[in-house]
């Protein structure tokens, strides 16, 4: 048998234990918001000891954490050195937006059914703590390298922007790999993304009694002129068309609005959250400027009304590095191998944190386990879902890799 082989039955023989694996992860929640995901870092990494991985524990100051929205966050790092050369870093996230209505699957279950394991963060991406860590005890089992380094590093705000997560880190010189991987999908290897602005906007009126609307000036009908010239945004969109394959054009969503205090008073203060995908030729700066000058134009022709607006995320978009090369041609070359068709190198409208490994100068691809679309794999959706000959197979790929990057 070559190594590849050798490697693939391993994983075939240790597959079991990882679905185990796997199902321990979901069964402890990270649901972020509230962003209380420390516990979890706590039960992985007791996971890990189990497998002989010694996982350094880094608590972010409960001041960081807090700023950034969240609850607790303990960012894990694996160290596997085998002598010199490159570092290579696997990156997954464990937080996950919650449940949500709809699921006929306990969402915290780990249920197998069909072939499919099923719960929150299944697909997105605790499946991928799983098909990093064995790919890694794949390698030292079979191949036994003798070069370089493989560092497993499991973060918990993705969500959020990974400013508390992998940002952190890089920050603090913790971590500074030659090259890395984050949890992605198993048919492509994502080589760019799209980047994205969150914004708050807080529409303010004047309260009034229902019965005199005269005496005040309704914030909710202000926002509404506000809401039309922004979903206005969304038909101009159309017509700028991204370079990239996979990536279409730019759009915006408004994900949440809140506002008013009972039906029979006239709304004094209305706020929403919009989201701007950008894609990888355009501008944040730029980006951002326009969306505000759009709410002021808007605002200013509505008498009594005054605008706040709040940047709460701006994640810019990855734009490949030349160093990613050897990530792309391995996985490619495994990928069809394991999977028997072509594996594209693309780019996607999700953003991820790899965009913050590039900004630092280390050349990163997003590659795991996971169908041939978010879709597929219901994320973010009721009954989250994973194929498990995708993880089976995706987890080989990885192994190969790394067979391939550490000799």
């Amino acid at each position: 048998m070559t190594t590849y082989e050798q490697l693939d039955a391993w994983i075939d023989a240790h597959f079991d234990e990882q679905l185990r694996f796997l199902q321990e992860l979901i069964r402890v929640p990270t649901d972020t918001p509230p962003g209380n995901n420390a516990p979890h870092a706590e039960r992985t990494a007791e996971l890990l000891q189990g497998f002989g991985f010694a996982a350094e524990k880094h608590a972010v100051p409960q001041a960081e954490v807090q700023a950034a929205g969240l609850q607790s966050i303990t960012n894990l790092v694996v160290r596997r050195k085998y002598g010199e050369g490159r570092t290579v870093l696997l990156n997954a996230h464990g937080d996950v937006v919650p449940p949500g209505e709809g699921w006929t699957k306990d969402p915290y279950g780990g249920e197998i059914k069909d072939g499919k394991i099923y719960g929150r963060a299944a697909a997105v991406s605790k499946c991928d703590f799983s098909t990093y860590t064995f790919a890694v005890r794949a390698l030292e089992a079979v191949a036994k390298p003798t070069q370089g380094s493989v560092e497993l590093l499991f973060t918990y705000d993705e969500e959020f922007g990974g400013e508390v997560g992998p940002a952190w880190l890089l920050h603090h010189k913790i971590i500074h790999p030659d090259l890395m991987v984050a949890a992605g999908f198993s048919y492509q290897v994502v080589t760019a993304h799209n980047g994205c602005l969150q914004m708050e906007v807080t529409v303010h009126g004047k309260m009034a009694h229902a019965a005199i609307p005269a005496s005040g000036v309704d914030a909710l009908q202000a926002a509404n002129a506000i809401l039309t010239a922004l979903y206005q945004q969304n038909t101009l969109y159309k017509s700028i068309t991204s370079q990239v394959a996979g990536i279409t054009h730019p759009y915006l969503n408004i994900g949440t609005i809140e506002g008013g205090t009972n039906t029979n008073v006239v709304p004094g203060r209305v706020s929403f959250k919009l989201d701007r995908r950008m894609i990888p030729e355009e501008n944040p700066t730029e980006v951002e400027a326009v969306l505000r000058q759009l709410i002021a134009d808007a605002a200013a022709s509505l008498p009594g009304i005054t605008v706040d607006v709040k940047r709460i995320l701006l994640a810019r978009a990855l734009q490949p590095l030349p160093g990613n090369r050897p990530l792309v041609e391995a996985i490619q070359k495994h990928g069809e191998q394991v999977f028997g068709e072509p594996i594209p190198a693309v780019g996607t409208p999700l953003y991820t944190d790899v965009r913050l490994f590039c900004e630092a100068g280390i050349p990163g691809v997003v590659y795991g386990a996971g169908p041939r679309t978010v879709l597929e794999s219901h994320a973010k959706r009721a009954d989250e879902r994973l194929d498990l000959e995708d993880l089976r197979r995706a987890t080989k790929v990885m192994a190969r890799t790394l067979c391939d990057l550490l000799a």
